[in-house]
């Protein structure tokens, strides 16, 4: 059962996680995924309500956004056992289904393919209208150095998916 909701009501709900880590969720060839994400905003890009989410290039999770450009932002409402939240920030989909060893459980989706999760419920359904390799050549030393530090010579930066809300809502029990 879903709540319908406007994204903007419940965009300090977004901010005030997501430095905790909130989860972005992605589904190709019938395989779901889900990690944690601790950048993110919530706004408006040409006339559309936006999600725009940073995925470094290395992730499993941007291969599946590439296969299917679509996905579901999965915010708390309350306290979230930090297990979640861990094994989701430091596990890969490409060893481990996540979803499934942290019994997680999903939601079917309103508009897209991509479920929500039913432990996050705040859930925004979007589909990708554009992606852009973060640009990096401006960015001073110490974020570098801080965000991207290099490992055999190569930074892993991000990528930004810019994801029109096309559905928000609470998973209700």
């Amino acid at each position: 059962m879903k709540n319908f909701i406007d994204p903007f009501d419940y965009a300090g709900e977004f901010a005030k996680h997501m430095g905790k880590g909130i989860l972005l969720t992605t589904k190709a060839k019938g395989m779901v995924n889900t990690m944690t994400i601790g950048w993110g905003t919530v706004g408006i890009e040409w006339g559309r309500p936006m999600f725009v989410a940073y995925v470094r290039e290395s992730r499993y999770t941007r291969q599946l956004l590439d296969e299917n450009p679509e996905f579901t932002v999965n915010c708390p409402v309350a306290q979230i056992d930090g297990k979640i939240l861990g094994l989701c920030g430091t596990k890969s989909g490409r060893q481990m289904d996540k979803i499934k060893e942290l019994g997680l459980h999903t939601e079917e989706p309103v508009n897209i393919s991509v479920p929500g999760i039913k432990e996050l419920p705040l859930t925004l359904e979007c589909r990708v209208v554009y992606r852009n390799p973060q640009p990096t050549q401006q960015l001073p030393q110490e974020i570098l150095d801080r965000y991207y530090p290099e490992k055999d010579g190569v930074r892993d930066f991000h990528y930004a998916y810019y994801g029109e809300i096309v559905s928000a809502y609470i998973i209700k029990e």
